[in-house]
């Protein structure tokens, strides 16, 4: 029987690369503490926000991942959970039990039978800072003193320095988040969010030369756009902290 109804829906491929949580080990309560910590700084950000469970980095020795508890600590965050990558086929078990995606990777850690002969470790990789050709996918993390991207941020990108400052040179598009320890500098349009002071320095800043942000944090303490002046908008400024006052001023 032919169908001449028209078409209700496509099935197509998405280029969507979803923020990811590392876990270094099993100890949720440690998890809970730290995260907990992040979620103070920048409560917007993490809002509603869906995330990988990263289990490639857990060490050997890990006793396992309970993870019932880990979806529920996530979620009670504000996080959605929607799958997990790496780790051990037990683990992928635990997360299909509780209806995670299991995620390809191009290396999975299995189980190896008692008694097996222990592989030769490789060393671990270097972090770099981010070069003009790399193309930056959702969750971007770049541990290095200073963290420098020489082309636009599109919308649903996010760029972690971790440990310094970042700058970039381009438009920020509305949609994309930028997240330094350090300062950020933004040589162009910020229409996104921009959170300074991730790891809590209350001496960090933002400089942009054009301020049209969704959403600008020191340290967490923020400002969204509906609370930035008209007269601040669309110009050259510099926003820090005031003791616990939120300050943005023209350059």
């Amino acid at each position: 029987m032919i169908d001449n109804r028209p078409s209700a829906f496509e099935l197509k491929s998405g280029g969507f690369t979803l923020p990811m949580i590392r876990l270094l080990g099993d100890d949720l309560d440690a998890v809970a503490h730290q995260l907990g910590t992040k979620v103070e700084q920048a409560p917007d950000f993490f809002r509603n926000t869906p995330i990988v469970i990263d289990l490639g980095a857990l060490p050997p020795d890990a006793q396992g991942i309970d993870f019932p508890m880990l979806v529920g600590l996530l979620r009670g965050y504000g996080l959605i959970p929607f799958g997990v990558r790496g780790g051990l086929e037990r683990h992928h078990a635990a997360a299909r039990a509780m209806e995670l995606a299991v995620l390809g990777e191009s290396r999975v850690t299995r189980e190896k039978p008692a008694g097996a002969p222990a592989l030769p470790s490789r060393p671990a990789p270097r972090t770099r800072p981010a070069e003009p050709d790399d193309e930056p996918g959702d969750e971007s993390v770049v541990s290095a003193s200073f963290t420098l991207i020489t082309r636009p941020i599109r919308s649903g990108q996010r760029i972690h320095a971790m440990g310094g400052d970042l700058s970039i040179v381009g438009p920020v598009s509305s949609g994309a988040e930028l997240m330094a320890d350090g300062n950020i500098h933004v040589y162009g349009p910020l229409r996104g969010r921009a959170m300074a002071g991730m790891n809590g320095n209350l001496e960090a800043r933002i400089f942009c030369l054009d301020l049209q942000a969704e959403l600008v944090s020191i340290a967490g303490h923020y400002r969204v756009s509906e609370n930035i002046p008209a007269t601040l908008r669309g110009v050259t400024v510099q926003i820090y902290l005031d003791g616990q006052a939120l300050r943005i001023e023209p350059l």
